[in-house]
C-alpha cells in the first residue's frame, strides 16, 4: 500500500517554505557527543519564529488553501507548538485562526499563541479531548481544519528537516526523532529514506504515551499522565503516519520522565541552548539506549524550546540534586551563640555555597536545650559533597542527609 506522502512531496513543500521559514543549522555537539559515546549533530528547529518546527507543516497546508478556505478561517488543536506555529503563519497570510488547547497547556505556548493573533479556546485534558471541540467547530462555523500531524501536506512540511539535515551532514547514520501523532518522523522518514537508503530512523516516545509502540507491537500499555513532554503526549496515532512509522522507523524507544529532564538540563549545560521536554525527547534516547548508539554518527532534533522559564529552573535545580551538587542536611547540636556563624564560617573553608538555612527549636525530638539547623549547600560535584559532609561528622556535627524521602535515619 503506497505511503500518503513521497519525497517528491516533500520537495515541493521545501519550494513552498523556501525563505518563508527559518532553514536552521544543524551543528556538532561536542558536550553531548561525550556525553552519549556517539558523534552528535544536532538540527535546531528551536530557532524558528515559533520555538519549534510546527512551522514547516503549517505554512505548507496554509499555503494550499482557496481563497474561499481563507476567508472562513482555519482551527487547530494543539498543546501548543502547532498552534503557536498556525496562529503565527495564518496572521501573515491574513486567515482567521481559531485554535483549541487542552487546558494543561503550558502558559508560556498559551499566551505566546494568542500573541500572534489567534483565538484560544482551552478545552479537554488531552489533544484527543480538544479534538472533540474541534469537530464541532468545523461543523458549526465551517472552519478548515489544520491537523497538527495526520495531513499529507503537514507530514512533507516536517520531512523538510530530513531534507536539509542530509544536505548538511549527508553521512549521518541515524536520524533519532520524536514521536507524537507521528507527523514530523514520517515526513523526515519518507524524505531520509529516499537520499540516503541505509539510514536508520529512530523513533522516541514518552513512556507514559507509547501510542505508536502499542499500536505497531500490539500491546495495551497504559496512556496517560503527566509528563515533561507534553508535546508528544499524544494517545491517539495518525491513520496516515502509522504505515510510514510501521515501514521505516525501527526501533522505537521509550523515555521515563527522569531521562527527559536529564536531557533538557544536558542541552541548557552542554549545548547552551533551550529544549522542552519533546525537543529533549532524542537525547532522552540516546541516554536510555547508548548501546544503540556507540561509535555512530547521530542527527537529533532538537524540535522544540518553548519551555516555561520556572519550569526549566527546577528542572536544573533537580538534576543538581541527581549530580548530588545540592545537599541538604540536618545538624542536631546544643544551642549556644555563634552555631550558625560558626557553622557557615567552617562549610566556606570546605568551599561549599549555602542556599538556605532553617534553625529550629521547637521539635519535641530534640532536647528543650537543643537545635535543629537544616542546611542545602551547593558544591562542585557528588565527591565534594561527600567530602564536606565527611568533614562536618569529623568535626562532631553528625549531619545526617535530608533527601527526597525525608530525612535519613542514621548519620551521614
Amino acid at each position: 500500500m503506497p505511503h500518503a506522502i513521497t519525497v517528491e512531496d516533500v520537495r515541493a513543500a521545501a519550494s513552498v517554505i523556501a525563505g518563508r521559514v527559518l532553514e536552521t543549522p544543524t551543528m556538532p555537539a561536542p558536550g553531548l557527543s561525550d556525553l552519549t559515546g556517539a558523534t552528535v549533530f544536532v538540527k535546531h528547529e528551536n530557532m524558528q519564529a515559533t520555538g519549534s518546527f510546527k512551522e514547516r507543516g503549517a505554512l505548507v497546508k496554509l499555503d494550499s488553501l482557496t481563497p474561499e478556505e481563507r476567508r472562513r478561517g482555519v482551527v487547530a488543536m494543539s498543546a501548543g507548538n502547532h498552534a503557536q506555529a498556525v496562529a503565527y503563519h495564518a496572521r501573515r497570510l491574513g486567515i482567521p485562526a481559531t485554535i483549541v488547547m487542552p487546558v494543561g497547556t503550558p502558559l508560556v505556548k498559551a499566551e505566546n499563541t494568542r500573541s500572534h493573533g489567534a483565538e484560544v479556546l482551552l478545552d479537554g485534558e488531552t489533544l484527543a479531548d480538544s479534538a472533540e471541540h474541534v469537530a464541532r467547530l468545523v461543523r458549526e462555523r465551517g472552519l478548515v481544519l489544520v491537523h497538527p500531524y495526520d495531513d499529507a501536506r503537514v507530514m512533507a512540511g516536517q520531512g523538510t528537516i530530513a531534507l536539509e539535515m542530509l544536505a548538511a551532514i549527508p553521512d549521518l547514520d541515524d536520524l533519532v526523532v520524536p514521536i507524537g501523532g507521528g507527523g514530523l518522523i514520517s515526513g523526515m522518514a519518507v524524505a531520509a529514506r529516499a537520499v540516503r537508503p541505509g539510514i536508520r530512523i529512530v523513533g522516541v516516545e514518552a513512556a507514559l504515551f507509547p501510542s505508536f509502540c502499542n499500536a505497531i507491537r500490539g500491546e495495551d500499555s497504559p496512556i496517560g499522565g503527566q509528563t515533561l513532554a507534553e508535546g508528544i503526549a499524544v494517545k491517539t496515532v495518525g491513520r496516515l503516519t502509522l504505515p510510514i512509522v510501521r515501514d521505516l522507523v525501527e526501533p522505537i524507544v521509550l523515555v521515563d520522565e527522569t531521562l527527559i529532564e536529564r536531557a533538557v538540563a544536558a542541552f541548557a549545560t552542554l549545548s547552551r541552548t533551550m529544549a522542552e521536554g519533546a525537543g529533549a525527547a532524542g537525547l532522552a534516547a540516546m541516554l536510555a539506549r547508548p548501546d544503540l548508539f556507540a561509535g555512530r554518527r547521530v542527527g537529533l532534533v532538537l524540535c522544540g524550546g518553548n519551555i516555561d522559564a520556572r519550569l526549566l529552573a527546577s528542572v536544573m535545580v533537580r538534576e543538581l540534586e541527581r549530580d548530588d551538587r545540592i545537599a541538604s542536611f540536618r545538624i542536631t547540636t546544643g544551642d549556644r551563640p555563634g552555631l550558625l556563624g560558626s557553622l557557615a564560617t567552617r562549610l566556606g573553608q570546605l568551599g561549599a555555597n549555602i542556599l538556605e538555612v532553617s534553625h529550629g527549636r521547637l521539635f519535641l525530638d530534640v532536647p528543650a536545650k537543643g537545635v535543629t539547623v537544616d542546611v542545602t549547600i551547593e558544591t562542585r560535584n557528588s565527591r565534594h559533597t561527600s567530602d564536606v559532609l565527611t568533614a562536618l561528622a569529623e568535626d562532631g556535627l553528625n549531619p545526617r542527609r535530608i533527601g527526597p524521602s525525608g530525612l535519613s535515619e542514621t548519620a551521614y
